[in-house]
């Protein structure tokens, strides 16, 4: 239950960095998910190298870290020239 509800989080972080970040991001239910996911592991890593000095125990973000962890990911992608997820 707990991966589904983890699955769901990401899901609608991917959709609040999308709505945050201005442009057209053209991607899927699948990768808004895995934005989300993979920005809330972004969001923990960089918040214990900024608050803690760990960056060897993984671990994931709130709300806002995950956010903001799931916007620069997405600044990074959609700085490629080709279109990753279409």
């Amino acid at each position: 239950m707990y991966l589904v509800g983890f699955l769901i989080f990401g899901l609608v972080v991917g959709f609040i960095a999308r709505a945050v970040m201005p442009g057209r991001q053209h991607m899927g239910l699948l990768a808004t998910m895995l934005l989300g996911v993979a920005g809330s592991f972004l969001g923990g890593l960089l918040g214990n190298l900024l608050f803690s000095g760990r960056w060897d125990h993984p671990s994931t973000a709130g709300w806002i870290g995950s956010v903001l962890g799931s916007l620069l990911l997405l600044a990074v992608l959609s700085r490629s020239r080709r279109p990753l997820f279409r």
